[in-house]
This record gives structure tokens, sequence and C-alpha cells, in this order.
């Protein structure tokens, strides 16, 4: 019974340090649910990464879109930008730029950005090496008119 009335008597004096202990917790948590929104919204215009290309093993086959893939189209695969969105993507290394469209999907544990089709390859110049760090800007959903 004393150990009753013991807990009865300490059980407030418990209950606000608890409170105490969760209210930072949750003003963190708000703070860091504001600045991962913001950090995502500066993300989605433009990425730098590697990218590789893709080409004769896929060539006439199904992509995520529904289209067959064609290897001499300006297309590519990505899984961080939604299917039918146009990029630019910038070779850093030579500086070419190339235009393509967002068709298909890569394997979920590819840790490339994008995978190019072999004739987006061929524009800024990643065939022989076959890998290359660009630079990729989003430029939406639909094509901009006063592209060069």
């Amino acid at each position: 019974m004393r150990t009753f009335k013991l807990l009865k008597s300490w059980m407030p004096a418990m209950l606000g340090l608890l409170l105490l202990a969760a209210v930072p917790a949750v003003a963190s948590k708000g703070e860091k649910e504001k600045k991962a929104a913001a950090n995502k919204e500066k993300s989605t215009d433009s990425l730098v990464g590697m990218a590789s290309w893709y080409g004769p093993r896929f060539h006439g086959k199904r992509t995520a879109t529904g289209d067959k893939y064609d290897q001499n189209a300006l297309t590519c695969a990505s899984n961080r930008f939604p299917l039918g969105t146009w990029l630019k993507v910038t070779h850093l290394k030579s500086g070419k730029s190339v235009i393509v469209r967002v068709n298909d999907r890569m394997h979920p544990r590819m840790k490339r950005v994008v995978d190019l089709s072999k004739a987006a390859a061929t524009e800024i110049g990643i065939v022989k090496v076959g890998v290359g760090k660009v630079l990729i800007e989003d430029l939406g959903r639909s094509l901009p008119a006063n592209l060069p």
C-alpha cells in the first residue's frame, strides 16, 4: 500500500518531466521537415551525377511508357525524374549537352542518375568511356519553345 501512495505522489512530477522532454523533439521534427521540403524543392531544378548509356540489347523492347525503345532516339531512363519529363543533360568534361525525354526506368539498385540512349550518349561524347559526370536540368513536361 505504501508503494502505491509513493507512486501516486510521484506520478504528476514524472508526467511533467516526460512532457518537457517531448516538446523539444516535436519542435525540432517540424523544423527538420521544413528544411527537407526546402531542399527537395531546390534539388528538382538541377542535379549533378553519373550518366551511362544503353542500346543494342534493349533496342525494340518496350519501355516503361509503353513505347518501343529506339537507341537512335534522344531518350533516357531515370528513377529520379517522372516519365515524360524533358531533361537537358550536359557532360561536365566536354561541355556538350543534349535534350532528352524520360521514357523508361532504370534498375532500382543503379546508383546512376540517368541512363541515356546510344544517340544521346554519342551527342555528349560518353559512348566510348561508357559513363560520365553530368549536370541534369529539369525542363518540365513540355519542351520549351525557346530552346536553341
